[in-house]
């Protein structure tokens, strides 16, 4: 094969990465920019449409440059990006009609409450999977067609295209030739009906979003189109596509149901791979389509928990207490206390996500004696990290049915050999940290390479997934669970604080 390597093209909330990735799944080169954020009000987040296309560009040309390639040695660029974020634009100028409003923005609270006093939310509910909530793309793009003048009525006639981030860079890639998305970031909108996987004529009118406005929905892993922007990579086939969590459980060959993914950064995102049908939680986890592989292959889905703050009680201990001088020092600091101390720290400091949804709860520490130190704070940041987490896994085996036999870990806390440890504890199962760490921008590589024939299919990507390092249950059953218990009162008392 003459084109040796792929592309990910890795679009996040606060950097544009491009990673080039060799045919054994290893990065050869890598690039990553930053970019401004805007808060023009309280509980407002927005990026400026150009910033997420430049750095971009920018980064696939360095990533290229630095592996000293060419776009002939490139057989196919795969995207993955931040989900739920929010674009409007004209389709004949490319002109942003605003800014990307993120999907950390608040804005649509409002219109999600009237929505549910209209006795709408069991319909979102049952047809995606998804809560009535401003975290989703829906009542985001529902806002741009309100506040805009002319916006909605344009939109009806064709003249305006929407999209979630993968869309928009899409878009400028193929210079507008292609206006499209995959079905996971599709299933993300509040807009999709989880089960045929198109766009939803009730959900529409529910939200008053003209058809014309949308992209066409296209499996994760089939060509797209092609570049015309970037001279150098011009011609090169985009063929993969993924929102960031389930590009995530793609590199980690989560392929089969039952094996879960966990990705431990400022929150953390679990998700369960659950086979070709969707399963509807009674425990307030989101359901989502996790990828379809090929215009024609089968839908699959995903469970998927969200911990507001992981990584992020790290930082608070480092910035808010000054306990550390950098987030690194958290281990050693931890490791001076044999124990917890009877201390329980719960980082609600945004409220609850998964299986609580609790946006009133706040941060408490309860358990304080005369006998506390900073040692004990420290480690009951980090098991705080690992309760979450092991209470998300809980629910899922719940509702899926599903017992889990291990669980694949990524992210930046993953290094922190005490937490990966202890969360073993808590689950009882193998916690596997994988050689390759990059795996939400190898999973968009994955799904490019497959589209073109440079992986040949899913059992070739499997094997080339290995450990670095596995952490294996140590603690006794009996001590987890009086500590679990003890997690989850100190749970209860953080609830509904802020009433």
């Amino acid at each position: 094969m003459s084109r040796k390597f792929i592309l990910a093209l890795d679009q996040g909330t606060t950097s544009s990465r491009a990673i080039v990735f060799d045919h054994r799944g290893r990065a050869r080169a890598k690039a990553q920019q930053e970019f401004a954020q805007h808060f023009p009000q309280p509980g407002w987040v927005e990026h400026d449409p150009a910033d997420l296309w430049e750095t971009t560009r920018r980064t696939a040309l360095a990533a290229v440059a630095e592996a000293n390639l060419t776009g002939a040695d490139v057989a196919a660029i795969g995207l993955t990006n931040q989900r739920e974020t929010t674009l409007l634009w004209e389709r004949a100028t490319g002109r942003p009609l605003h800014r990307a409003i993120v999907w950390q923005d608040r804005r649509t609270t409002a219109l999600c409450a009237r929505l549910k006093r209209r006795g709408l939310e069991p319909l979102f509910r049952r047809k995606t999977g998804l809560l009535l909530d401003p975290y989703f793309s829906g009542t985001k793009l529902a806002w741009l067609l309100d506040r805009i003048p002319g916006a909605r009525r344009r939109a009806a006639r064709g003249e305006l295209a929407f999209g979630t981030v993968d869309t928009w860079l899409l878009w400028q890639l193929t210079g507008g030739k292609a206006h499209a998305t995959d079905v996971s970031n599709a299933s993300r909108t509040l807009l999709l009906n989880l089960r045929t996987g198109v766009w939803d004529d009730e959900l529409l009118r529910a939200l008053r979003i003209p058809r014309a406005v949308l992209p066409e929905v296209r499996s994760s892993s089939e060509v797209y189109g092609h570049v015309e922007t970037i001279p150098a990579l011009r011609g090169v086939p985009i063929s993969g596509i993924a929102g960031d969590q389930q590009a995530a459980l793609f590199g980690q060959a989560c392929f089969r149901p039952g094996l879960a993914k966990n990705t431990y950064g400022t929150g953390c995102f679990l998700l369960l791979h659950t086979g070709g049908k969707p399963v509807v939680s009674k425990h307030n986890l989101l359901t989502t389509i996790a990828w379809r592989i090929g215009p024609d292959g089968p839908l699959e889905y995903a469970l998927e928990g969200s911990v507001f703050i992981g990584g992020a009680v790290v930082q608070w201990l480092r910035d808010g207490l000054g306990l550390i001088a950098q987030s690194g020092d958290i281990e050693a600091l931890a490791a001076r206390a044999p124990d917890n101390g009877g201390v329980y720290l719960v980082p609600a400091f945004t409220g609850l996500g998964a299986p609580h949804w609790d946006p009133a709860a706040r941060g408490a520490i309860v358990g304080l004696t005369r006998g506390t130190t900073s040692a004990h704070l420290a480690r009951a940041a980090l098991e705080s990290i690992a309760y979450q987490s092991a209470d998300l896994l809980a629910a899922m085996e719940a509702d899926a049915k599903i017992k889990l036999r291990e669980l694949r870990v990524d992210g930046g806390a993953t290094v922190n050999a005490a937490l990966m440890q202890f969360q073993s504890d808590l689950l009882r199962v193998p916690v596997i940290r994988p050689r390759t760490t990059e795996t939400t921008a190898l999973g968009a590589a994955y799904l490019a390479g497959l589209a073109v024939g440079f992986w040949k299919n899913r059992a070739e990507i499997a094997a080339q997934w290995s450990a670095e390092k596995t952490f294996h249950p140590r603690a006794i059953r009996l001590a987890t669970k009086k500590l679990q218990h003890d997690w989850h009162r100190a749970v209860e008392r953080a609830k509904g604080w802020a009433i």
